[in-house]
C-alpha cells in the first residue's frame, strides 16, 4: 500500500481541547482501519508543525476522503505527502534516460 506522511497543525480549537487529542488519534485509528488504511506512527514535533502521522492507505482517493473528514472537525489542518520507499525510489529512478 501507498505510504503518506501529514504534516499537522493545531487550530484554536485543537489546542483549546488538546487533553482530548489521545482520544480523538485512537478515533482516526479507526476511521482509518475502516477504509483500509493504517495509522503507523504519530509523532508530536518540535518546529514549523505539531504533529506528524504516517500512515498507509490504499490510493489517493482513500487519503483524500480522510484529510477532508480531518479537517471538517476543525480541530487540525493537515499537508499530506505521498512518500515512496527507497524500494520504490529505486525503481523509479532505473526508469531514468
Amino acid at each position: 500500500m501507498p505510504t503518506y506522511i501529514s504534516l499537522v497543525k493545531y487550530t484554536e480549537k485543537g489546542a483549546a481541547a488538546m487533553k482530548q487529542t489521545p482520544d480523538r488519534i485512537a478515533a482516526a485509528r479507526q476511521a482509518a482501519q475502516s477504509v483500509g488504511a493504517d495509522i503507523k506512527a504519530f509523532y508530536l514535533v518540535l518546529g514549523q508543525y505539531d504533529a506528524i502521522v504516517i500512515f498507509e492507505a490504499p490510493d489517493d482517493a482513500t487519503v483524500a476522503l480522510q484529510m477532508l473528514a480531518t479537517g471538517m472537525q476543525g480541530y487540525v489542518r493537515t499537508e499530506t505527502l505521498r512518500a515512496f520507499t527507497e524500494a520504490e525510489f529505486g525503481r523509479i529512478v532505473a526508469g531514468l534516460p
